[in-house]
């Protein structure tokens, strides 16, 4: 990222709210109202909006307003956006400062469908449905990101997952407006793609290996 920002880091700074959506032939322009967040804001900066980097654009004295590309718009939840909706936002994590939550790209891997949230002594649990392609990288007591939120797995499921969020997060982040059916976005930890990369050039290596073996007659 610019100007000596990395990542981020799923601790969320400030819940927003939707002012206004704008579609347009390629995409949309997102203009969210909100405060803290504006502290230092610069032309160019990274705000990650529901776990969805995005790059900013416009700053007013109420918020500011940034670019969505359409296949963005299909593969996150900022397409359902309406009006009043709240957000979680988060500046991009300066290069001194502290990884609180865990490393998260902004980059959303895809959507996932809120079941309920359940109450259990101290805390919450939240159950998510998602799809294989996300689910095969989800581990149990793993990191996984919320929209934009870093939360810890606490159950997996066939078709799910849980996470457990204690109430601070619940009341200090969009969760708290969420409703069963409402779609949230699902980041992955980077580390479970790497391993798998890695596995897979490894699996290749080995075929390649074989072939040319073979190929000069052993």
């Amino acid at each position: 990222m610019k100007g000596g920002y990395l990542v981020f880091t799923g601790i969320i700074e400030e819940v927003g709210e939707i002012s206004n959506l704008q579609h347009k032939t390629c995409g949309a322009m997102l203009h969210v109202s909100c405060k803290k967040i504006l502290e230092g804001l610069k032309y160019g900066d990274s705000i990650a909006v529901n776990g969805v980097c995005l790059t900013v654009k416009d700053i007013k004295a109420a918020g500011f307003s940034a670019d969505i590309m359409s296949a963005t718009l299909q593969s996150t939840n900022l397409g359902k956006l309406l009006p009043k909706s709240k957000v979680n936002l988060e500046r991009a994590l300066k290069a001194q400062g502290r990884l609180d939550g865990h490393i998260v790209q902004g980059h959303v891997d895809g959507v996932g469908t809120t079941r309920e949230i359940k109450k259990s002594d101290d805390f919450f649990t939240l159950y998510i449905t998602a799809g294989q392609e996300l689910l095969k990288y989800i581990v149990l007591k793993g990191s996984v990101a919320i929209d934009g939120i870093s939360l810890t797995v606490q159950e997996v499921r066939s078709e799910g997952f849980g996470v457990s969020i204690i109430p601070a997060t619940l009341s200090g982040t969009a969760l708290g407006f969420k409703n069963p059916g409402d779609l949230v976005n699902i980041e992955t930890d980077i580390i479970g793609k790497y391993i798998e990369k890695f596995l897979k050039q490894e699996q290749c290596n080995e075929t390649m290996t074989m072939e040319k073996l073979i190929s000069m007659g052993y």
